[in-house]
Parts: structure tokens; C-alpha cells; sequence
């Protein structure tokens, strides 16, 4: 069996001491600062037709740390600073790589708060991870252990909007490894009433996190809304009252995404999904809600990944395949086939639950793309429409 060597951050929660946090504080700011300058010069370079490297904008933080004005940025580690002129260039990266928008300015009250050391500014011995500048180890909440004999190589420490802190630290993980070969296959159908609908009959219910809290949502918001804006007091907690409102939706949406993509990827070797455009899906503004509770585009991160992991094959099929309007019996394609209908009896006499059809003709196609490279939906006016196979995602950094 081929060996494969993963590196995988595992996320904790601390609590840092008052001096922890102002010292973190400030290194968020100067990050922001820092990004910003370099991004506003490459802009500016950009104009006059010049290119402005990482190389370049390390001498130009070396500058600015000598003047008076920016003096400050002198007072907290190199390290995180380095790392935002290292994460800026991977977003030129991308823009140029045309994966991705050009690089935006980082807002102070928006932007997520982070800084990333590397092994120079960390010390991790005996269970403890001590960051430059500070005297004390952070309070780290062990949830869980980091795999025997793993040292971190960077460690991102961040504070979300509910103001809850977490340490990221990125190992090298050997127990990560593919799993045994299996001989199942399975189609999805993603939906709104079921999240999940499985080519062997299984309906997956979509728990609907957000409309759960949707009352001390709102009470938050409203709560919120009432307050002057500004920096006063009252609006800061009750801002930090609706974030935690948010926060325990997310928490919980992705602990059911990481458990649902974790047996389908232990259970089959082969996953045939749609490639959904969900950007696209949300204008729908009586469906944005409900679509983005759903978080389809992060049940497929999560499957890719995962599947990528453990040796298993995640297929994503044409958009426009007529999945729900073919039979998967007798392959008779529907005129039509509204939304509201949710049972139908082909010519052929079979009668069809709608997801479950859908699901199976998913898989077939997603099998036949896999094996023959070529499409095999019917054909169709629309302009732009791409043969059933395998769709690559340009790699995204965790």
C-alpha cells in the first residue's frame, strides 16, 4: 500500500492572560497593517506597469519599521509579519493564476484576526507551545492529542468574531493512510428537505442549524441594530452576543459535515456528486437562506479532501445532466419535470421517488465518465454545456 504523508493542522482553543492577549492583539494589527501597505504597493507598482515581488516588499518592511510613523511594527515579532508578505504573494498567485479575485485590503473589524509563526518563533516541548515575545506557554485546551512524536512546523493562533481564541498547529500526521480498497460506489443528490440523497434509497435529513436559532438570531441582531454605531461598550458586547449566536451554527453545521463526510468516504470507494454553482444559487433570495444553511459548497471541500486522504475517488458530473428528469430505468427523458413534483411514473411503468432517480442516474453517469472519459447525457440547445467528467478543483490551502 502506497505511503502517503499528510500534514494536518489540529485546532484548539486557549485562554490567553491579559499580557497574551494584548501582545496578540497588537500582532494582529500590525499583520493587517503590514498586508495592507504591501498590497496598496504592488497595486501602486502595478499601475506603473512594475512588478513588486515578496523579495520587494521585505525591503520595504524593513523601511518602514525605521520610520517614525511606523516604528510600532518593530514591537512585535518579524515572523507573522514575514508570513502576511508570504500570504499576499500566494493571493497574486492566484489572481494571476486566474483562480481567485485580486487581492483585497484587509478590514479592521471584518478581516479575521490571525498571525502564523513558523519554528523560529515558537517553542513546543513537553506539551506546552510558547510563542516569541511571551514568557508563559499558552493555556491550550487539549481536546484531543496531537499524533505521537508529531512537532509542528507553523502555528497560526487566531481570534474569531464571538471572541473565542484557537491555536492551529500544522503537523505531519503518519496515521493518516489509505484505507482498505471497497467496492462501493454511490451517487448524491444534495437537496433543501433532505440534505443527502443516496443512490441506495437513503434520505440523509438536513438538520436546518441555522433556522434552530433562528429566534436568538434575531433577537441578537435586533438587540444590535438598537445600538449607536461606533466604538462604545454596549454595541462591542452586543456584537459579541450575535457573533456567539453564529458561532455555535457553525460550530454545529460542520461537526454534522465532518461526521456525514466521514462515513460516506469509510464506506465507498467511488462518491459521484453534482457540480453545483452554489454562488450562483444564492441570488435566489427566497432560497439564499436555506441553501447557504445548507453548506453544500463545504460538504464537497470536506469530501474531496478527505476522500484524497484515504485513497478514495470523488466524481463531480456535469451541472446540466438531467438527472431528476431521466429515467434510471429505461433512460426516457421528461419534457418537464417541476419542483413540486416529488413522485412520477415513467412510460415504462416504474414509479420514481425524485432524489432517490436523481441519485442513481448521478452514479451511472458519474461511473461512465470515470471508465470512458466522455459524456452521456442527452444532448441540449443551452450554450456552454460540458461533457459528464471528472471536474479538477485548483488545490486549496487549508
Amino acid at each position: 500500500m502506497k505511503t502517503t504523508h499528510v500534514k494536518r493542522a489540529f485546532k484548539y482553543r486557549f485562554y490567553p492572560t491579559d499580557a497574551q492577549a494584548a501582545e496578540l492583539s497588537r500582532t494582529f494589527g500590525c499583520v493587517r497593517k503590514v498586508y495592507n501597505l504591501a498590497l496598496a504597493a504592488r497595486t501602486e507598482a502595478w499601475t506603473r506597469q512594475e512588478r513588486a515581488n515578496c523579495n520587494a516588499t521585505s525591503a520595504m518592511l524593513t523601511a518602514w519599521k525605521k520610520t517614525e510613523e511606523l516604528a510600532y511594527l518593530g514591537e512585535v515579532s518579524s515572523v507573522p509579519l514575514q508570513q502576511a508578505l508570504r500570504h499576499l504573494q500566494t493571493a497574486f498567485t492566484h489572481f494571476f493564476g486566474k483562480w481567485a479575485k485580486y487581492p483585497r485590503f484587509k478590514s479592521r473589524k471584518k478581516s479575521r484576526k490571525s498571525a502564523e509563526y513558523t519554528t523560529s518563533a515558537f517553542r513546543f516541548r513537553d506539551g506546552t507551545l510558547t510563542l516569541v515575545k511571551m514568557t508563559e506557554p499558552l493555556g491550550i485546551v487539549w481536546s484531543r492529542p496531537l499524533p505521537e512524536g508529531a512537532t509542528p512546523s507553523t502555528v497560526t493562533v487566531s481570534q474569531d468574531a464571538a471572541d473565542r481564541w484557537y491555536v492551529s498547529l500544522l503537523v505531519e500526521d503518519p496515521t493518516v493512510k489509505p484505507l482498505p480498497a471497497a467496492g462501493a460506489a454511490v451517487g448524491i443528490d444534495v437537496g433543501l428537505d433532505h440534505l443527502l440523497t443516496l443512490s441506495t434509497g437513503e434520505k440523509i435529513a438536513n438538520p436546518r442549524h441555522e433556522r434552530r436559532d433562528r429566534t436568538r438570531l434575531a433577537k441578537a441582531q435586533r438587540q444590535l441594530a438598537r445600538k449607536a454605531k461606533g466604538d462604545g461598550t454596549n454595541r462591542a458586547k452586543a456584537r459579541r452576543k450575535a457573533a456567539k449566536v453564529y458561532a455555535r451554527i457553525t460550530d454545529r453545521r460542520r461537526d454534522h459535515l465532518h461526521k456525514l463526510t466521514t462515513r460516506l468516504v469509510r464506506e465507498n470507494q467511488t462518491i459521484v456528486i453534482e457540480d453545483l454553482t452554489v454562488r450562483n444559487m444564492v441570488k435566489n433570495r427566497s432560497l439564499a437562506r436555506v441553501i447557504s444553511d445548507a453548506a453544500w459548497s463545504e460538504f464537497r471541500s470536506m469530501l474531496e479532501y478527505k476522500a484524497q486522504w484515504y485513497g478514495r475517488e470523488v466524481i463531480a458530473i456535469d451541472r446540466w445532466f438531467p438527472s431528476s428528469k431521466l429515467c434510471s430505468t429505461c433512460g426516457t427523458l421528461q419534457d418537464k419535470m417541476p419542483l413540486n413534483v416529488r413522485t412520477w411514473t415513467c412510460d415504462c411503468g416504474t414509479t420514481h421517488d425524485r432524489d432517490v432517480n436523481a441519485a442513481k442516474n448521478i452514479l451511472a453517469v458519474g461511473l461512465t465518465a470515470s471508465v470512458c472519459g466522455a459524456g452521456v447525457r442527452p444532448q441540449r440547445n443551452t450554450p456552454g454545456g460540458q461533457s459528464a467528467t471528472k471536474q479538477k478543483t485548483p488545490r486549496r490551502e487549508p
